[in-house]
């Protein structure tokens, strides 16, 4: 791998756990101080993310005959940034929104990275490897350990374990998608029988998602342990030999499950189900709180520009709809989308939903291993958004969310062309090309 596949490792070690600020213990936490941030931002995090932006520009502008081909394969990229940075001309608060818009084309670059690499399989495997192989452990280690930093009182004065997080719903986040990280590299390296390392990869795997799982039911964060479950379903059906060449079983499958959940979150038919799972039916308050997001006066067509409605009156209003809860999301993605660029984002949002999983199933029917693996991330991003805001700026969810539904050329380095031996192949054996584009799969 490059050096500059740590560019993105770096970017995502602070997106999934805490900023730099909080790390060195140079910024306080709270909601309230949270909210502040969001507006004035602090400077020693605008630096290292500036720093990380610029020398990730670098490595893109230098890759440009790479990067190019694929920001024109992926457009609905392109389009929903650009009407986000659009949404700055009518911004109540342009220099925000703008800031804003600068870290969204951050998320962007890191991803663009990453896809961009002579081996994009080998380097999604060594990105998510590097941040579980660290940042879960750490999780353990501050929730045993150390107390003051992996626990955290909550409003309801009750304790929350959020590990390198600061939140348990965020710590709930970074076990769902590196969770399946982890389980899918598992899958491989035990396919990886000519390994000579193949058992003390096994162990080591085993470990890390033992202490996932160990995490998610410790955080108890429901959104994220059926997101990881749901995902592993999904995982573990499209190896099966029924489903490859049955496109129409795995648009069924997604489908079904997506459907499952909506039909236990929203119906009040349903309400039973949470109950007996020990859920609040309101999805403890969220319900009022889309409520009272969506009667704040806005201009529903182009909303209020990107990544800016938690800010000035708005905020102060919902402060004082809900007394001692200091709200700053409106814990839906979809709806977070709709507040902030209205119903022309959310159009922009499903155009990139559509094609996005047209990729990752794209990708399944050429390598089913990998494929799963894509549409994994996408269902539990799309589950995750349900509850939590999964589409926001250096969030957890929204970076996997690019990088599983991007479209990228990479093909077997053997040359092999036959889909059964591809989909056994693992992932340091399956790099990408430059070469004759006739020989080229849309395997990633």
């Amino acid at each position: 791998m490059s050096k500059a596949l740590w560019i993105p490792t770096a970017w995502l070690f602070f997106c999934l756990s805490r900023s730099f600020s909080q790390w060195m213990g140079a910024s306080p936490t709270g909601q309230a101080v949270a909210a502040a941030a969001y507006v004035e931002g602090s400077p020693t995090d605008a630096a290292v993310y500036a720093a990380l932006e610029v020398i990730a520009l670098i490595v893109v502008i230098t890759r440009w005959r790479r990067v190019g081909p694929i920001l024109f394969r992926n457009w609905p990229f392109l389009l929903f940034f650009s009407y986000a940075a659009l949404s700055i001309s009518w911004s109540d608060f342009p220099f925000v929104t703008f800031k804003h818009w600068i870290k969204g084309i951050g998320d962007l670059m890191m991803v663009l990275i990453v896809i961009s690499e002579e081996n994009v399989i080998r380097a999604v495997d060594c990105l998510t490897t590097r941040l579980a192989f660290v940042l879960v452990p750490l999780s353990v280690l501050f929730i045993k350990y150390y107390p003051l930093l992996g626990r955290v009182l909550n409003m309801s004065f009750q304790m929350e374990w959020v590990g390198v997080s600061t939140q348990k719903n965020g710590l709930g986040e970074l076990c769902d998608f590196l969770g399946l990280a982890i389980l899918w590299r598992i899958r491989c390296a035990y396919r990886d029988r000519e390994d000579p390392r193949r058992k003390r990869h096994l162990l080591a795997l085993s470990a890390v998602f033992a202490m996932i799982v160990w995490l998610l039911w410790m955080c108890d964060s429901m959104t994220s342990i059926s997101a990881l479950i749901m995902a592993m379903i999904v995982m573990f059906f499209l190896t099966r030999p029924i489903f490859q060449n049955r496109t129409a079983l795995v648009h069924l499958l997604v489908a079904t499950l997506f459907s499952f959940t909506l039909y236990a979150l929203f119906f009040q038919s349903s309400g039973s189900l949470l109950e007996n799972l020990g859920r609040n039916p309101t999805l403890t308050g969220r319900t009022e709180i889309w409520k009272m997001a969506l009667s704040v006066p806005n201009n529903r067509l182009i909303g209020v520009g990107y990544e800016s409605f938690w800010l000035g009156s708005r905020l102060e209003y919902l402060w004082q709809a809900f007394p001692g809860f200091r709200v700053n999301e409106a814990h839906n993605g979809y709806i977070e989308i709709l507040l902030t660029l209205g119903w022309t984002g959310a159009v922009l949002l499903g155009i990139l939903i559509a094609m996005g999983y047209r990729n990752a199933v794209s990708s399944y029917r050429r390598n089913p291993y990998l494929g799963s693996l894509r549409i994994g991330f996408f269902l539990a991003a799309m589950i995750n958004a349900l509850t939590e805001a999964a589409f926001r700026m250096m969030g957890g969810p929204w970076i996997f969310f690019l990088l599983a539904t991007a479209a990228v050329q990479v093909h077997d380095e053997s040359g092999l062309g036959n889909q059964r031996r591809t989909s056994s192949l693992s992932p340091s054996r399956i790099r990408q090309t430059d070469d004759d584009p006739k020989d080229a799969q849309v395997l990633y």
